[in-house]
């Protein structure tokens, strides 16, 4: 669908839901202020911790797997897994989705702290297990991104959560606040979404991360009631009591990651549903739920459209959002994972 079509579409969308959706009237906060607020702050936090790093040190980095082992001298804080496969060969920096550093995965852009194992994972593994969680959870990010770029500025959209990929579900979700009461979207309105979301191989955006502590977090997500609902939960979880905060284009949210290398390796992306839920910490809300392949996995039209018909299905696997992040997912339900949807 072309870029005109997209913007009468969705401009007839507003206009024909406009009586019954909050509007500036009812609510001064844009989508697109916010953002630029929350641009700002993580550029100046970035800034401020790299100040921090007043002596370079070194570490050694032992990498293993093709096109061969190697190690590799690289700075303390400031190197990351994809500067380390640029001096292995090109074709790593391209193909890889997230690193495994001392066997525990790891985002490609998040720098190492410490002499370290480095291995890189990819699409078409014998056992692509951390690719897919990567690859869903990024979905679900972009998700979240689609949902604040694709209204007009007076319908604000508040993004709450989205839960742990399940892969065999058949769908990645975000649970979202959407400003248009009982609006099901239709066919060609879940068209026009997931383009957006296509359309982002071609912006090659990378996944940036930092890790920033919880009043910094709070100040950069104070215009979402749920996020700063949970930000002190998850402080009180994670180690150091730090949040983990991601960027893609001028898009932040909150994820403990890790998310995949670049929006370049999305491939076919479609949003296939909408449901209404009910959180009992959050009330009620909508599930948004999508599928996508990677680009390095050649699927054909029949193939991807039967499976989007199987993921307009509620997503009973993904829990409902709360307070506290759910228990981790059970060993026996992760080896069922392994193998699954990429490889067809």
């Amino acid at each position: 669908m072309s870029a005109t079509s997209f913007t009468k579409l969705t401009k007839h969308l507003h206009l024909r839901h406009i009586k019954r959706c909050y509007c500036s009237s009812t609510s001064k906060l844009t989508n697109s202020e916010v953002r630029e607020k929350r641009n700002a702050l993580f550029d100046e936090e970035r800034k401020r911790q790299l100040s921090l790093i007043t002596r370079i040190e070194k570490i050694r980095v032992e990498h293993i797997g093709p096109p061969e082992n190697c190690t590799l001298i690289m700075n303390k804080g400031l190197s990351t897994p994809f500067n380390c496969a640029a001096h292995i060969a090109e074709y790593l920096t391209v193909r890889s989705a997230v690193a495994l550093v001392n066997n525990q995965p790891w985002d490609m852009h998040r720098p190492l702290t410490e002499d370290c194992e480095l291995k890189f994972v990819h699409y078409r593994e014998n056992d692509p297990y951390h690719a897919n969680k990567a690859y869903w959870k990024s979905c679900s990010f972009i998700l979240g991104h689609i949902l604040e770029v694709a209204f007009q500025d007076q319908y604000y959209t508040e993004l709450c959560s989205f839960p742990p990929p399940y892969v065999p579900s058949g769908s990645f979700v975000y649970d979202v606040k959407i400003p248009i009461p009982n609006w099901q979207p239709s066919h060609e309105e879940l068209q026009c979404m997931g383009q957006i979301g296509a359309k982002l191989a071609g912006k090659d955006w990378k996944f940036e991360c930092l890790d920033i502590d919880e009043t910094l977090a709070l100040k950069m997500f104070e215009d979402n009631r749920f996020k700063t609902q949970q930000i002190p939960n998850m402080a009180a979880q994670n180690k150091g009591g730090k949040i983990r905060v991601y960027r893609m284009g001028d898009h932040l949210d909150i994820s403990n990651g890790p998310l995949i290398c670049r929006t370049s390796q999305i491939g076919r992306f479609a949003i296939t549903a909408f449901h209404p839920i009910s959180s009992p910490d959050f009330g009620e809300l909508t599930r948004v739920q999508g599928l996508s392949v990677p680009s390095q996995v050649l699927i054909n039209h029949w193939t991807f459209d039967f499976l989007a018909k199987r993921a307009e299905k509620y997503n009973e696997h993904a829990s409902l959002p709360a307070m506290r992040e759910p228990p981790p997912v059970k060993e026996e339900v992760q080896e069922e994972e392994k193998g699954y949807f990429w490889r067809l």
